[in-house]
């Protein structure tokens, strides 16, 4: 009798508070319930001018939801916490970014919601932080969720936009893809990090990724298995494949783009010499045409801007640019999904 006494007491204990009830019905096995419980009392929350409750009631009631595997239902509440985020400018801060890892971890990559919750929370970010594009601490986080579930385009347009790691990630992201395809294709996959991170303005980037691919793709051809020459210079000092001609190229790029709007003849007799291969790789044209824009004050007969047309293709709009068309296509072809990577 006594046992029962305390399971009643800690039974009205659980239901003393509507997050509390809202547990304790998922316990039950009443999801439905409890799914509308916890988005009937967040809207009273809001209507009293109370968004952190509402937060509290959200957050705790997706995790709940989740761990119990509804993940529809906990999907749908992480999309209604972000609402909050959003309408009532809740800072994109370590706290705020912490429940959004929380509940995207807990979301299978099978559930199409995972999706609409990472770029709800990236949108959020751009709103409600100093960075335009979105918070490049949630961009790492959801590039990595996408590398480690074999979607490679999905986790480079987001790792472009992350932190100093994201640049290692996206890197062994494309070396891993880059194994699956034919020896001579290297060019073509650090290209996808190259070329991208000097249309977004990222100098230092394109050439980091470019020194960690070429240094996986000399690790694994040892022994002679890929001839190379060392050329040092008073401006130069790299590493010079002669049967990867556009890994030279785009070397040489990012060198003259060091040097500036100063280097535009530099580049226009790079891109001469190249000509042929660059014709053969076709892709990389408008691509190239910007970069000659942006860093050498070449004019070109049309300008794109590729941050908008990455943004806009983060978020599944129209192009944002003049003349039509998505985001440059750079050349690297569409093999399957590779296997799950390594990101460390």
């Amino acid at each position: 009798m006594a046992t029962r006494i305390d399971k009643t007491i800690a039974r009205l204990k659980q239901r003393h508070t509507p997050l509390h009830y809202a547990k304790h019905t998922i316990e039950e096995g009443q999801h439905y319930e409890a799914h509308q419980q916890l988005r009937v009392v967040s809207a009273r929350y809001l209507k009293q001018s109370n968004p952190d409750s509402a937060i509290e009631i959200l957050f705790s009631g997706a995790q709940s939801l989740l761990q119990a595997s509804q993940f529809a239902s906990g999907g749908d509440l992480a999309l209604s916490l972000l609402e909050v985020y959003t309408t009532h400018s809740i800072p994109c801060d370590p706290t705020s970014k912490a429940r959004i890892y929380t509940l995207l971890s807990l979301l299978p990559a099978e559930e199409p919601t995972r999706k609409k919750v990472i770029n709800a929370a990236v949108l959020w970010s751009s709103k409600c932080s100093e960075y335009e594009a979105g918070d490049p601490d949630l961009h790492h986080f959801a590039g990595c969720l996408y590398a480690k579930d074999h979607e490679p385009y999905e986790a480079e347009k987001h790792l472009l936009l992350g932190t100093k790691d994201s640049c290692v990630a996206l890197t062994n992201l494309l070396y891993t893809w880059y194994t699956q395809d034919e020896p001579s294709s290297a060019a073509l996959y650090v290209s996808r990090a190259v070329l991208c991170y000097l249309l977004i303005g990222n100098v230092r980037e394109a050439s980091t990724a470019l020194d960690l691919f070429t240094s996986r793709l000399l690790e694994d051809n040892k022994g002679g298995k890929l001839v190379v020459q060392s050329v040092e210079t008073s401006v130069l000092d790299a590493r010079i494949f002669p049967a990867m001609p556009l890994m030279n190229f785009l070397r040489l790029l990012c060198l003259a783009v060091t040097r500036g709007r100063g280097a535009a003849d530099t580049y226009r007799n790079l891109r001469g010499h190249y000509n042929l291969l660059l014709q053969e790789v076709g892709r990389w044209d408008e691509a190239l045409e910007q970069i000659a824009e942006m860093y050498f004050g070449i004019q070109v007969p049309r300008q794109r801007n590729f941050m908008a047309d990455m943004m806009s293709s983060l978020f599944g709009g129209p192009p944002a640019a003049a003349g039509g068309g998505g985001r440059p296509q750079l050349g690297a072809p569409k093999p399957a999904a590779p296997p799950a990577v390594d990101l460390d």
